[in-house]
């Protein structure tokens, strides 16, 4: 799979601060250089807390590269707001999927593995995987 047809990431997080922040995680621990394209979509459009389905869509969007968009979400009306855009069916790209991972873990775990060329389904296992790390 050639970098222009990358895995896309994107972090539904109802806080923007939020979702930039595990962006940036993520981005840092994948050993710099270039990454997959990832972006947030946290929060609302008035900069309050909640979920807005324009940001989403326009995240997706912006980090569609052809090979398929992994969505993280947070909690409850992210998870529904995804559901709808993905019941919709034209306001996310082709490909898109709802990936249900830990945010954090299942963020870092994804963009790393997207950012080696991997395709959709070994992108969202990797950020499933996540569920496995101990702790402890």
């Amino acid at each position: 799979m050639s970098e222009d047809q990358q895995v896309g990431i994107v972090l539904v997080s109802h806080s923007a601060q939020v979702a930039s922040a595990v962006a940036e995680l993520a981005t840092g621990l994948s050993g710099g250089g270039d990454t997959a394209p990832i972006a947030a979509a946290g929060g609302r459009e008035d900069g309050g807390f909640g979920t807005s389905s324009e940001l989403v869509s326009a995240a997706a969007h912006s980090v569609d590269r052809g090979a398929g968009v992994a969505l993280l979400v947070d909690l409850g009306s992210a998870v529904l707001t995804v559901k709808a855009l993905l019941a919709e069916g034209d306001e996310l790209p082709e490909g898109a999927r709802l990936v249900d991972a830990p945010f954090v873990e299942g963020t870092v775990a994804a963009l790393v593995t997207a950012s080696t060329g991997a395709d959709l389904d070994t992108v969202v296992a990797a950020a499933k995987d996540a569920y496995t790390y101990r702790k402890e």
